[in-house]
């Protein structure tokens, strides 16, 4: 009876495994379902509130975008440490084992922060950047184009309009201060752009207007002496490279899969070893594998930003940033004022 019993048991269990084996091995062997591609038009608002910023800083923000975990810690660091200024902060910046992209987003505390703050699009751009980085740098492009047309991008100043090719270049007119325009990026283009959902306006870096304003300057001489300072990043129009160090910059990152490096046969292929990905929803509203964090209530801390999870970023992260990730302007660095800041 005991042997009966044993053989129905083991019967049973091949029955089920031949009912429900063929489609769970069938489903491993399946790569992700990849999200469509973005629009071109998704793209230009994805971009549009760095569009209009000097080179070097786009190139710097794409980059760190790849890293939303450490650009949430960075930016919390500096809410704790806003008694370092200039050289010093440079120093202690220089031992933390951060990117060199988000190390560099700290002579700019306003732009990191706005990137904390906006999470949910920083998740995005670089989720983009990541599987589609000719198409955003695209869009950057034809968003310029609009602006010069309508009459919001030209040489000031504060910073230098020209044209490299077919492409529009834009660089500090001093090369040792750098000037973060401020402007309406659903409104500086012309025609409106729909506002990115849940959008935070960080004090600072944005206004209600068409056009565009200067306020204080980013001194950058004392950063100078890194490796990830301003004066190594730089952007290739022609290959649509990000430059780090006179070299193309490959970001490391294994937030965001990189849906163009999947190999059926032996799996995620990116650089030191992808494990994986997250798979979410992007502020677009479309389906895709954004960055993901189970953090969704306030009061996020920074450092091990260990609540990773498989599901969708809640655009309200983003949204509730003013109550719950604290602090305004921070971060010193050697801020220089004027230099006939003004609308224009």
């Amino acid at each position: 009876m005991k042997f009966m019993k044993q053989s129905l048991s083991l019967l049973l269990t091949c029955c089920l495994v031949l009912a429900t084996g063929p489609e769970g091995f069938a489903q491993a062997d399946q790569p992700p379902v990849q999200a469509a591609p973005e629009t071109p038009e998704q793209l230009q608002q994805l971009v549009a509130p760095i569009a209009l910023y000097p080179d070097a800083l786009v190139a710097q923000i794409l980059a760190a975008a790849t890293y939303p975990d450490q650009v949430v810690e960075a930016d919390r660091w500096l809410q704790q440490h806003t008694d370092l200024k200039g050289e010093q902060l440079g120093k202690e910046v220089d031992k933390q084992p951060w990117d060199p992209s988000v190390k560099a987003l700290t002579e700019f505390p306003s732009v990191l922060a706005n990137m904390d703050k906006n999470l949910a699009w920083t998740s995005s751009l670089g989720d983009t950047y990541v599987n589609q980085r000719q198409d955003v740098m695209n869009a950057v492009q034809v968003m310029r184009e609009r602006a010069e047309q309508a009459g919001n991008l030209k040489s000031t100043s504060q910073e230098k309009v020209s044209n490299k090719g077919q492409n529009i270049v834009i660089a500090p007119a001093d090369p040792q201060v750098v000037y973060v325009p401020e402007y309406d990026p659903w409104l500086v283009y012309g025609a409106p752009i729909g506002i990115w959902p849940g959008w935070y306006w960080y004090p600072g870096l944005f206004f209600d207007g068409p056009g565009i304003a200067f306020g204080l300057g980013f001194g950058i001489g004392f950063f100078g002496g890194f490796g990830w300072g301003w004066g190594h990043w730089g952007y290739d129009w022609h290959h649509h490279d990000i430059r780090f160090g006179h070299h193309a910059y490959v970001s490391h990152s294994r937030v965001f899969v990189n849906h163009n490096n999947f190999n059926r046969a032996a799996g995620f292929h990116g650089a030191k070893g992808f494990h994986g990905g997250f798979a979410g929803e992007r502020g677009f509203g479309s389906s895709g594998h954004s960055f993901a964090t189970s953090h969704a209530q306030s009061g996020m801390h920074s450092g091990a930003f260990s609540g990773f999870n498989r599901g969708g970023m809640s655009r309200g992260f983003a949204a509730r940033g003013q109550s719950s990730f604290g602090g305004g302007f921070h971060g010193g660095g050697g801020f220089h004022g004027g230099g006939g800041g003004g609308r224009r």
